[in-house]
């Protein structure tokens, strides 16, 4: 059966940018990439981590808010180890294309690899301070009734995509707009990277009950020419069918955090470790007597062991779903859901455990209600200062006002729509790392004064 996406689209190294409001092909620059030293997929790779939206990701919250621990997970520990696993599951699909004869001229297996570790490390790029819980306290403030005055005026679609702040659209809208060539492409990454990142390839307004999704309005027709670029079936309007190598990322994601979000917590006692070897005991499927009697060495080793076991699996997983995948038509919820059931299982109980006693531990709590407060501060300030502007006829504004937009970068423009000024702001808060958020809103509160 004839499949519809084709592994030579889909590795496509096309780059786009955008000039005079059309989106074009973008050239790569004299000597890149470097003949022979570099592929275009690894200056992927080193346009993402000379970012500065990755260089802050080392400030983010992955699971413990502030965490005074020097061994817990941030977002850039978390995003370099999903980018190792999902580096090992590309090189290991890829070998199997080779070996089965579906891998374009042209491509090696670890050109795959490269792909996925691409995705992997931007994958969380776009998260706002304090994790899914700033994420949350972005949407609460916008949808709440006494702020619904500052949203007339935008159309349905813009305005679902104000009040549903998405780290997955974020990281999108970050690399192919706001970094390194700002409002002309963004880092101008290979279509191919661009479409294993785009793990929700619709936009907010398609299936607003799920809340996920990869794009805002202001990258529709970006995302749109990277998708014919790589032949993604449209499954609607606004709707495209997933890149398989988005699958793979997935994964990768998905094993790190129900692997290693456990390992933190056994690092700062919210579990015994003991609870954490047992869980991974049986996927290890060790057969051997342990070289260490330290109990945190062996959930290392465990981990470690574990996390070779799943890449295995979902490799092949990958490879015997293969045609369903090209097609767009896979029908489970993600790789992990038709692995074995010893994976399965072991990253069900992981998850499990993680949910009823790491995600509710009374140390998370309090710093996840307190980011409400602290992410309302800068918003009450900026946003309706920003409405006051946008509506004024002349474009002028009070003292006060202009005090309050003079801390947002980039600067309102006189020929922003009320869209692109609330943009402006998710941008900037979303950019900011916990402790920025944290510090700027105390002192904004005139707490922090003297």
């Amino acid at each position: 059966m004839a499949t519809v996406m084709q592994w030579e689209q889909l590795l496509s190294t096309r780059r786009f940018k955008h000039v005079d409001g059309r989106i074009e092909p973008s050239r790569s620059l004299p000597g890149e990439p470097d003949a022979g030293l570099r592929s275009d997929f690894h200056v992927d790779h080193d346009r993402v981590v000379f970012s500065s939206a990755f260089r802050r990701l080392g400030r983010k919250t992955q699971v413990h808010p502030l965490a005074q621990n020097d061994h817990t997970h941030n977002r850039l520990t978390h995003s370099v180890e999903v980018a190792c696993v999902g580096r090992s599951l590309g090189n290991r699909v890829g070998a199997m294309l080779a070996m089965d004869n579906r891998l374009p001229a042209g491509y090696s297996a670890f050109d795959i690899g490269a792909i996925v570790q691409v995705a992997c490390l931007a994958h969380d790029i776009g998260n706002p301070p304090f994790g899914h819980t700033g994420e949350d306290a972005l949407r609460v403030w916008f949808r709440h009734p006494d702020h619904a005055r500052y949203l007339v005026g935008l159309s349905d679609a813009e305005r679902q995509d104000i009040q549903t702040f998405e780290g997955n659209a974020h990281s999108l809208r970050m690399v192919s707009s706001l970094e390194m060539y700002g409002r002309e492409g963004g880092m101008r990454l290979t279509s191919a990277s661009l479409g294993a990142l785009t793990k929700y390839p619709w936009t907010s307004d398609t299936f607003p009950a799920r809340g996920k999704f990869n794009l805002y309005r202001s990258e529709l027709d970006y995302f749109a020419a990277v998708a014919t670029e790589l032949g993604l079936p449209r499954h609607g309007q606004h709707h495209w069918a997933r890149h398989p190598l988005v699958y793979l990322m997935e994964a990768a994601d998905d094993i790190c955090y129900a692997i290693l979000d456990l390992e933190d917590a056994g690092e700062i006692d919210i579990i015994d470790v003991r609870e954490f070897e047992a869980l991974l005991t049986p996927l290890a499927e060790i057969d051997r007597v342990w070289s260490t009697d330290d109990p945190r060495q062996k959930c290392a080793m465990l981990r470690g062991m574990a996390v070779g076991k799943c890449v295995s699996n979902v490799a092949d997983r990958f490879m015997a779903h293969h045609d369903a995948l090209l097609d767009g038509e896979f029908a489970a919820k993600d790789l992990l859901a038709v692995c074995t059931g010893r994976v399965s299982d072991a990253l069900s109980a992981a998850k499990e455990l993680a949910s009823r006693k790491v995600y509710r531990h009374p140390s998370k709590l309090v710093t996840e209600i307190a980011a409400y407060p602290c992410l309302a501060t800068l918003l009450d300030i900026l946003v309706p200062s920003a409405h006051a502007y946008i509506s004024h006829p002349q474009r002028t504004l009070s003292p006060r006002d202009a005090t309050h937009l003079a801390l947002l970068t980039p600067r309102l423009e006189a020929d922003d729509s009320l869209y692109q000024a609330y943009m402006k702001i998710l941008d900037f808060i979303g950019g900011m790392t916990d402790n920025h958020a944290a510090r700027l809103a105390r002192q904004l509160s005139g707490v922090g004064l003297v």
